[in-house]
């Protein structure tokens, strides 16, 4: 296997994968409470970040946790998992669009390729 120039290979990366529904959500106090960059797990968010938030099924039945990395079919780079959705969500992610509220409208809801 060729490695090119700059590129890591994570173990066991990609064995993985489902097709969820994608949303987009940014640091709004209309879209998150009083702490608009803090997450679900105390973890603290800026814009820049590869961040996503996954449904609880996400985290019991298929064994994603706060910290695994994911690929997104059709964005470019690796994202984190680091936040958690509501209860009442199944097979959905949330990607972090910083504070840009309008690129995340624009993104709107989407069927993706989720690898980890």
């Amino acid at each position: 296997m060729k490695k090119r120039k700059g590129s890591k290979l994570i173990r066991g990366f990609g064995k993985r994968k489902l097709r969820v529904t994608a949303t987009a959500y940014s640091s709004h106090r209309g879209q998150t409470d009083k702490t608009p960059f803090l997450a679900a797990w105390n973890n603290h968010i800026r814009p820049g970040m590869k961040i996503i938030a996954v449904s609880r099924d996400l985290l019991t039945k298929y064994g994603l946790r706060n910290g695994s990395r994911v690929r997104i079919g059709g964005l470019p780079g690796i994202y984190r998992v680091r936040d958690k959705m509501n209860k009442r969500f199944r097979k959905r992610i949330d990607i972090y669009m910083g504070i840009n509220r309008r690129k995340a409208l624009r993104w709107g809801r989407r069927s993706v390729m989720l690898y980890w």
